[in-house]
């Protein structure tokens, strides 16, 4: 059985939460976040350990997983993240206010080195 611990990423309590899946479809990269009590409205913290799998069309919308429940990510004015917005791992901030239907990445997309 797979336990994770809630983990607080500072005094208020803004939920850390770590990927445990990445599913790629035809449609969509899913990343699950598994079951964990977070408020209807408010921030959250999201750790990608693992990279979305290398050739993975970069124009695929991102959706995160959690409770049972998919949504897609978005930047603002609704603009999908997409496979090629999140390449590699690392940690990102999101904004979620379920009952508006925002799911937004808060976080500036990385941008490529050279």
């Amino acid at each position: 059985m797979n336990c994770q611990r809630i983990v607080t990423s500072n005094f208020n309590g803004i939920p850390y939460l770590t990927t445990a899946n990445i599913v790629v479809t035809e449609t969509e990269v899913t990343m699950a976040l598994g079951f964990r009590p977070i408020p209807p409205v408010g921030y959250f913290t999201v750790r990608i350990p693992n990279a979305i799998p290398t050739g993975t069309d970069g124009t695929l919308p991102i959706s995160l997983k959690l409770n049972g429940n998919s949504r897609a990510l978005t930047f603002f004015n609704g603009v999908p993240v997409t496979a090629a917005d999140l390449v590699g791992t690392g940690v990102i901030t999101v904004f979620n206010d379920r009952d508006n239907g925002i799911l937004q990445m808060i976080s500036p997309a990385p941008t490529a080195t050279t």
